[in-house]
């Protein structure tokens, strides 16, 4: 017994090409239709956040002309620590002590020992810390050990003189690339030279640029580089304008 032939409809070409074929109930047809294309897949789930732009090239502290130094109050100083401002106001860097134990705060807190401790400071931009500083314990002279983060040694800032108008020299390899000189102790200025005298920045008070009324204190000053300088001077100048509490005005004329 013979099977009826299946009811009209699409049908896979018995030609084995893709895509199907019409029959009629009684035969093939010439009607045909393709495959249909295979179906994408689903979209990746969107980021949650989405992900960072990127950015310029983060202010160096070796560009500025001119940098602004304020210095954090506290009701007691127990940390040195500095806010580092570009000729417009914006941050671009700070000072920071580190390495103090809790046994030192003490002796800060309650006693005027401070230029018998060792102090470390770090510069730091939006980089990270850029030079490294550490002021040895001193009685008469002070003296600071200018690093690279790495321990890479640049040089030191060493107290030339006690009395009369106080002068750091800069020394790197053994040599005096520049001094750091205090030329009115009661105005705060100080003019920074290099190795023939000729000046190459001033630490002062009487910046005439972006809010003048800020600068009116101590623990506000103004660092004024001329020159786009070369190394070692270069991290030797920022070192010793940036620490200039530390290393010169914290001590008075050498003593506490």
């Amino acid at each position: 017994m013979t099977q009826p032939p299946p009811p009209p409809g699409w049908y896979p070409d018995p030609s084995g090409t893709p895509g199907t074929r019409w029959w009629d109930g009684q035969g093939w047809t010439e009607h045909v239709q393709q495959a249909a294309p295979p179906a994408p897949p689903p979209p990746a789930p969107a980021p949650t956040q989405a992900p960072p732009l990127p950015q310029g090239p983060a202010p160096s502290l070796y560009e500025q002309p001119v940098l602004l130094v304020n210095q954090k109050t506290k009701l007691i100083e127990l940390t040195n620590e500095y806010a580092v401002l570009d000729g417009n106001g914006q941050q671009i860097g700070a000072v920071v002590q580190v390495g103090q134990s809790a046994a030192k705060k003490a002796v800060r807190l309650f006693t005027s020992f401070d230029q018998f401790l060792t102090h470390r400071l770090e510069v730091r931009d939006a980089r990270g810390p850029v030079l490294v500083l550490t002021r040895p314990a001193k009685f008469m002279k002070s003296r600071v050990v200018v690093e690279r983060p790495d321990g890479a040694p640049l040089g030191e800032i060493v107290q030339a003189n006690v009395f009369g108008r106080i002068r750091f020299d800069l020394v790197a390899g053994g040599q005096v690339v520049g001094a750091i000189q205090a030329e009115n102790w009661r105005a705060w200025d100080f003019a920074i030279t290099d190795a023939a005298g000729t000046e190459v920045a001033r630490i002062t008070k009487k910046w005439e640029g972006l809010a003048r009324t800020m600068f009116t204190t101590a623990d506000r000053y103004v660092v004024l580089v001329h020159y786009r300088l070369p190394e070692p001077l270069a991290s030797m100048v920022i070192a010793s304008a940036l620490t200039v509490d530390t290393a010169l005005k914290q001590d008075d004329r050498g003593f506490n």
